[in-house]
């Protein structure tokens, strides 16, 4: 165990309308990971998330790659203290 952590994931490219939230949600979910995905006006994911550092670490890897459709050329992660906001993985429209 690593301990409890929260990152705050911030997803450049291509990364909307490639179903990047939705697969983020289930790869966070089979992580036992909690927190939420978001379209950011600016064309970003802004992912929110919670859990076992290793496994936040094990997403972040994810993330630098995302779904197939996905062209990700940046990502950035920024950690905080965990709040426990979160009862599970959610998409946010």
């Amino acid at each position: 165990m690593s301990g409890i952590a929260r990152a705050v994931i911030l997803v450049s490219g291509v990364v909307q309308g490639v179903f990047y939230r939705s697969t983020t949600a289930e790869t966070a979910l089979s992580l036992g990971l909690t927190g939420s995905a978001k379209n950011l006006a600016d064309g970003r994911v802004r992912v929110v998330v919670e859990g076992e550092k290793d496994k936040i670490e094990e997403l972040i890897k994810w993330c630098r790659s995302g779904p197939p459709s996905a062209k990700v050329s940046l990502v950035e992660v920024e950690w905080e203290e965990p709040a426990g906001e979160f009862a599970t993985f959610s998409v946010e429209l």
